[in-house]
């Protein structure tokens, strides 16, 4: 379900960033607010689906900086 509200999101900001782009062609100042628009919502809602999406349900510890192992590594 999720997957499917990403692939929506997507198609969204795409078109308003297409949309303005056209609009701004035509010499209109409201092709400028369309575009930053579908940046923000890029940005605020896109990718932190996104990332949650491809991040859920994984092990994140291999990420994480632990310094016991680092201490062993330098003896």
């Amino acid at each position: 379900m999720l997957k499917i509200i990403v692939y929506i999101v997507f198609f969204i900001v795409i078109g308003t960033i297409v949309t303005g782009y056209y609009i701004k062609s035509d010499s209109l100042q409201d092709g400028e607010k369309i575009i930053g628009i579908g940046v923000l919502i890029f940005a605020f809602i896109l990718m932190p689906l996104f990332i949650y999406l491809r991040y859920k349900g994984r092990d994140l510890s291999h990420f994480t900086f632990n310094q016991p192992k680092e201490e062993e590594e330098k003896k």
